[in-house]
């Protein structure tokens, strides 16, 4: 099924069974051995998190700070286990290809902003994340949350999936040692040099997945992520294990690892004693304006890139996988592992032709398996994975061009294709090429979406055309004046 449309082609599945009739693969061009492989592919594009987590909420490598973080097996065990749980439920109560895990991003904001930084215990920290989810569960409920997903215009929903496309690119070539970030007295991002063995398992594995999809392999992504492991393997013993170290790229001694339910249930509400009540709701605030739209942006970057989308950019029964996203924030905060979040690498498993929700189940089958054989997990190094990134990060940006058509006095088979967005009209075009650039350089969906919203409003209202837009983009537009302001906030007013 192509990126935006809005029907599938229906795929014959033998059998006919229980599965069938409560996944429907046909319904959604699919079939079971399809998911099933998607499923595969999107966990191990997404277990890197499975050790980075616990090496961000237990201050890993930094000793100072190593007795204000949590246990690193028990945030392991946590992060297995809130992702099986959410990602099993998303699969079975939404039938999407959706995945979920603690989020990149709010979990540092914990570590180093609420703990390191604002004097705050680990519980109290996963208190304010309880209260985000609340409050975010909560929008969900009144439908204020499904109500803003339907008011952002199609064109500003292309350019969040375009956006979404180039951040994973972009992931993918920074996890891969492709682009590295650039000094003081350079430019801010450089071309890597190229040299050494990690960056040459990424190059292999790129060129390796480029050939097979160039031969229409169907399994070029997940393939391409074992031929590069496979590859990382073989290099690490041949240099002594030093080019990925010790844990990462070697055939581990062991493969059972006992699960550590230790901080499950270890939060509470002491924020507000601690920071004070003001202090603590911006923090609220804060962590929820980029949880609700780090989703939402997610939602439509994968959505469109599915198939899931209607021809206005909507996702029908939007409201199911918003609710999941929502009560994982909550178990996150429960569990001690950070807010749990839709991931964006949910578009490899899509990429490889995933479409149901059983992607969710293999995934979460994947996790809870991860708690008890960690050491297997640990073996895939980022370079592995890092070329899946950068082509799923192509295939999202296919939403640029929509609208094929036959090329006028060409050959038959020549199709020519149209911009999904209208550059040339200021009110969107401005507001989309922010938001596709502001989302990979600031490494966030939040700000990029949050970015694009503001001008759009502006423009708007400059052009008198204040009237054309829904209460809720300014709604949502103060929402980000406030967030964006929120460092001013604190220091002019000596707040958390």
């Amino acid at each position: 099924m192509s990126v935006g449309s809005d029907t599938v082609t229906p795929v014959q599945t033998p059998g006919g069974g229980l599965l069938e009739r409560f996944f429907k693969f046909g319904a959604n061009g699919t079939t079971l051995r399809r998911d099933t492989l998607a499923g595969l592919t999107t966990f191990m594009v997404m277990a890197y998190i499975i050790f980075v987590n616990p090496a961000i909420l237990s201050f890993a490598g930094i000793p100072s700070l190593a007795h204000k973080g949590l246990p690193f097996a028990a945030v392991l065990t946590s992060t297995c286990l809130v992702a099986a749980v959410m990602t099993l439920i998303m699969g079975l109560f939404s039938n999407r290809a959706y995945a979920l895990a603690p989020g990149l991003g709010i979990n540092a904001v914990v570590a180093f902003s609420l703990v390191a930084a604002g004097g705050l215990t680990m519980p109290q920290a996963m208190g304010i994340v309880v209260m985000e989810g609340i409050v975010i569960t909560i929008l969900v409920l009144t439908g204020l949350r499904t109500a803003i997903f339907r008011a952002i215009p199609l064109p500003l929903k292309k350019a969040i999936a375009i956006g979404i496309g180039f951040f994973i690119l972009f992931i993918g070539l920074i996890d891969g040692g492709v682009v590295i970030v650039g000094s003081a007295s350079s430019t801010p991002v450089l071309l890597g040099d190229l040299i050494g063995v990690p960056v040459a398992v990424t190059l292999f594995g790129l060129l390796v997945t480029i050939i097979m999809l160039a031969r229409k392999w169907k399994a070029a992504i997940l393939l391409g992520i074992l031929f590069s492991t496979v590859f990382a393997i073989i290099l690490n013993y041949a240099y002594s294990k030093n080019p990925f170290g010790p844990d990462t790229a070697v055939i581990p001694h062991k493969v059972f690892a006992s699960p550590d339910f230790s901080i499950v249930g270890h939060f509470n509400f002491g924020a507000f004693s601690k920071l004070g009540i003001a202090a603590t709701i911006l923090w609220v605030f804060s962590l929820m304006l980029s949880d609700f739209f780090d989703t939402m942006g997610t939602l439509i970057g994968v959505g469109g890139q599915a198939g899931y989308l209607d021809k206005n950019g909507d996702l029908p029964q939007v409201v199911r996988p918003l609710l999941v996203d929502s009560v994982a924030a909550i178990a996150g905060g429960v569990v001690s592992s950070s807010s749990a979040t839709t991931y964006i690498e949910s578009g490899s498993g899509v990429g490889v032709g995933g479409r149901t929700g059983w992607v969710g189940v293999i995934v979460a089958v994947l996790f809870a398996v991860s708690m008890f054989f960690s050491p297997i997990a640990g073996v895939v190094p980022a370079n592995a994975t890092a070329p899946a990134l950068i082509i799923v990060g192509f295939m999202m940006m296919r939403t640029l061009t929509e609208g094929e058509g036959m090329a006028e006095h060409e050959d038959s088979g020549t199709h020519k294709a149209f911009s999904g967005i209208d550059f040339g009209d200021i009110s969107f075009g401005l507001p989309a090429v922010l938001i596709i650039t502001i989302m990979p350089l600031t490494y966030s969906i939040t700000n990029g979406i949050g970015a694009g919203f503001i001008a759009y409003c502006v423009i708007k209202i400059a052009q008198g055309k204040a009237k054309a837009v829904s209460w809720m983009m300014y709604a949502a537009s103060i929402g980000f004046v406030i967030y964006f302001a929120f460092p001013f906030i604190r220091k002019a007013f000596n707040i958390g």
